[in-house]
């Protein structure tokens, strides 16, 4: 037997933010439900049986707060949110929810967007060294860079320094034209555009000469004590062991070291050992560090790389 329910939404912004582009977001409320979704101005139309009615209605419910103030619903918000009513969870996803983490220079909110994204935040404000992994568009240096760049305005720290091997999908630095600087940039663009969402691009050259924000190859490491600062080691599965040894060794008082990396995505020669899998497994059950695992479902990019992940590891596991 077929049910219907309305809900009335408040205004046509919090329906645009629900539905979605091209109201995809209630295309995937009907998947994830069973229900029909149909949107008609302020009022959502969901049909089907009790059972299904009643998930729909919990799910929308579960979003309020992101909908009702206009703010942009994801696919991956959905998806928590069902995870977090699967798991009874739903005080953490309220938290999650209206826990800003910070406001781009465009006054856009950033928010942890998955529950083990806001673990993941609240070790990075808390725990001295930080260990994250998981697949490409899982926020991983992004949210670093968010907290490290907040904590570095409010003046918790003297500098940022973010660095990373200069390894990448087979190539080398020497086969680059130009001076050291011009080779690196390249690698460590991913960087500078998270650092722009929140500063100045044209203030960064001033913090960077100053030393405030330094932004450099791995090897610059070596030899250094890294005191009151926040450190973020990014593509660390392309570090050898002996690398992740030492920059690991360079932390210094009143400073925080995170070290992000997939270790799926290795550029390491095939006979080589990845530093950051054997760091972890060394140092799994020393006390104080923080171990962050994401998953497929924890990607944030758009819709087809969170299938394309799934897919890729179906693919591995198989074989």
């Amino acid at each position: 037997m077929t049910h219907n329910l309305t809900i009335q939404l408040p205004n046509i912004p919090s329906a645009i933010a629900l539905a979605g582009e091209g109201e995809n977001n209630l295309k995937i409320l009907a998947r994830q439900t069973g229900a029909t979704l149909v949107l008609r101005g302020q009022e959502l139309y969901i049909s089907g049986t009790e059972k299904q009615i009643d998930l729909a209605s919990r799910l929308v419910r579960s979003l309020e707060d992101l909908w009702s103030q206009g703010n942009h619903v994801t696919s991956t918000d959905i998806l928590t949110a069902r995870h977090a009513l699967d798991t009874h969870q739903e005080d953490e996803l309220i938290d999650l929810q209206r826990n800003v983490i910070a406001k781009t220079r465009k006054g856009e909110e950033v928010r942890a967007k998955t529950l083990r994204q806001r673990q993941y935040v609240e070790a990075l404000n808390k725990r001295d060294l930080i260990f994250c992994t998981g697949p490409a568009g899982t926020g991983k240096t992004f949210l670093a860079v968010v907290v490290a760049v907040q904590a570095l305005l409010a003046n918790q720290f003297e500098k940022l320094i973010l660095t990373r091997p200069a390894v990448e999908a087979g190539e080398r630095l020497g086969f680059l034209p130009g001076d050291l600087q011009q080779k690196v940039n390249p690698y460590l663009r991913p960087l500078y555009d998270a650092i722009n969402e929140f500063i100045d691009p044209e203030k960064v050259p001033s913090l960077m000469e100053r030393g405030v924000i330094e932004v450099a190859p791995l090897a610059y490491m070596r030899g250094r004590t890294l005191n009151n600062a926040f450190v973020i080691v990014d593509e660390a599965q392309n570090t050898t062991p002996s690398q992740m040894k030492m920059v690991l060794t360079r932390l210094g008082f009143h400073s925080r070291m995170v070290v992000t990396g997939d270790i799926t995505q290795t550029d390491l020669p095939p006979n080589q050992q990845s530093g950051l899998t054997l760091a972890t497994h060394i140092l799994k059950h020393v006390k104080g560090i923080a171990f962050c695992e994401f998953s497929q479902k924890d990607v944030v990019r758009h819709p087809l790389v969170q299938e394309i992940v799934a897919a890729y590891e179906r693919h591995e596991n198989h074989y």
